[in-house]
């Protein structure tokens, strides 16, 4: 009789111990949020995921954060994942705005809601419930408006970095030559942008880019870059070439290597973006979709432009 009662009384603790470890799984995550970031070697990008991770998690949400490493094949195929998954909604910084129509077609056909989140997709036959971005057309004008204080009323010949695949980029330059426009009506030295190359965003192209651009135009006065990585690679082209301070070089993004050249007085200014923030608001964008919430096209983010003394105030830096 002993002998039963204990083995009811091991059996009832088995049985508890196996309802508690069951209970993470009553409890799992609401479902995931598949995220395709253009490039996590990027970290501007790694910030965005990792912001979008911290979110989500807070409400309940896992998420699936992959680099599409610039290839928009690779990026549809993670797409392709994400849906194969039946991820909750699905994140994306496109690496082609138009070649990832298709893909993202085929998200809308199974219903999953996609946001983009830096660089948009405006093409028509897509549903992006937001884009959640920066405003890189007003980013672009700040950066005009920094040139033009930079060159302090002289005009020159100048050239621009640009990544003409990515939207995000041409709204930026759109915004820089809309001002620059407008300087060039009035005043009496103009600024002439004599060469547009592609930078690729990244240190070594801007690097090749700008000593062919310096080898066609040797007068330059100034270059504009789309983000930190080309306007750092633009910047050791000068140095070797011996003109680092005869050009006045304006980047964009403000990250931590970049705000530390802007410090160091090898960059003259930055927009910069705020990438936390844009990981934050895509997270809380989706919740309120999910909600039944109606939201508008776009949720913009507005730059600040940073100069050597915000360098010097900034005690995140050296």
């Amino acid at each position: 009789m002993k002998f039963r009662c204990l083995l009811l009384a091991c059996i009832t603790l088995i049985a508890a111990c196996s309802k508690t470890s069951d209970q993470p799984a009553a409890s799992s995550a609401k479902g995931t949020i598949g995220v395709s970031l253009l490039t996590l070697q990027n970290p501007f990008f790694k910030v965005i995921g990792d912001n979008i991770t911290a979110e989500a998690a807070k409400h309940g949400y896992d998420t699936l954060v992959v680099s599409a490493d610039n290839d928009v094949a690779r990026q549809s195929n993670q797409v392709k994942d994400f849906i194969v998954k039946k991820a909750a909604a699905i994140v994306l910084s496109p690496a082609d705005s138009k070649a990832i129509v298709p893909v993202i077609q085929e998200a809308n056909a199974a219903g999953i809601p996609v946001f983009t989140v830096d660089v948009p997709c405006n093409e028509p036959g897509v549903k992006i419930v937001t884009q959640v971005a920066t405003d890189n057309f007003g980013g672009g004008k700040e950066a005009a408006l920094a040139m033009i204080e930079a060159l302090k009323g002289q005009g020159g010949k100048i050239g621009v970095l640009d990544l003409k695949q990515v939207e995000s980029c041409i709204l930026r330059v759109k915004g820089f030559k809309e001002v620059l426009d407008a300087h060039n009506a009035k005043a009496a030295q103009k600024i002439e942008i004599v060469s547009e190359l592609d930078g690729g965003g990244a240190k070594d192209k801007g690097y090749k880019a700008a000593e062919d651009m310096l080898q066609a135009h040797p007068d330059l006065v100034g270059i504009f870059a789309i983000n930190d990585p080309s306007a750092l690679g633009a910047r050791g082209a000068l140095e070797k070439a011996g003109k680092a301070g005869n050009i006045v070089i304006i980047g964009f993004d403000g990250q931590p290597e970049g705000k530390q050249a802007i410090k160091d007085g090898k960059i003259y200014a930055d927009p910069i973006q705020f990438p936390d923030k844009m990981g934050v608001e895509v997270v809380r964008a989706f919740l309120r979709h999910s909600k039944g919430e109606e939201l508008p096209p776009q949720m913009l983010i507005p730059t600040s432009l940073y100069r050597q003394a915000d360098g010097k105030a900034d005690a995140a830096l050296k």
